[in-house]
């Protein structure tokens, strides 16, 4: 379901404007990763799994779109599972912590709400990525948001930066609070280099 889903998306979306894809090459060859993204809106959701394809993304969503059967049966069918942003519970770090070690991609995005304005990013794929020994590849996306921005024919880009390691010499709090930097610097370079491309 998943392949036929992002095949016809892909078929979709590309009748507004193809994606150019950069540097996909940073994406690990072997074993699990957590793939943080930029959020603007939710083309960015289905174009990044596109561009990752033919590796499939199990993506981390809000508790509220699995409360209707269609949603939840497409959320389910896309390899997504829910999180109670209010209040996390165990699942919020067991879930993708199994999927890691199974060898699958993770997929969150760290600003949590969709926004275009800078916010401070949530800890949960540093956390996920931290628990579970696993790298944590940043990307960044820049193009069409929303229908409307698609109908304007916006060209979409997407960019993977250099996978994130944690920090092994340093005390587990430290480690992550250096990786929170690194990927904040790491979204503000990606972005930059995006924009002139």
């Amino acid at each position: 379901m998943y392949n036929f889903a992002a095949n016809v998306l892909k078929v979709i979306l590309s009748m507004f404007g193809r994606i150019k894809v950069y540097q996909k090459e940073n994406l690990p060859k072997t074993g699990g990763y957590v793939i943080a993204c930029t959020h603007t809106g939710w083309v960015d959701i289905l174009w990044l799994g596109i561009a990752t394809l033919p590796t499939k993304i199990h993506y981390m969503a809000k508790k509220e779109l699995f409360q209707s059967k269609f949603l939840k049966w497409l959320m389910e069918s896309l390899h997504a599972f829910p999180v109670d942003r209010e209040n996390p519970g165990p699942s919020t770090i067991k879930i993708p912590r199994r999927l890691l070690k199974e060898g699958k991609v993770v997929g969150i995005f760290p600003s949590g709400t969709r926004t275009s304005e800078e916010v401070p990013l949530k800890k949960g794929a540093v956390t996920i990525a931290v628990n579970s020994k696993a790298p944590l590849v940043p990307a960044a996306y820049v193009g069409p948001n929303n229908f409307k921005d698609l109908f304007k024919r916006i060209k979409p880009k997407l960019i993977y930066g250099a996978p994130i390691e944690m920090p092994e010499d340093l005390p587990r709090k430290e480690a992550m609070e250096v990786m929170m930097v690194r990927l904040n610097e790491e979204f503000a370079q990606l972005q930059r280099k995006i924009q002139e491309k």
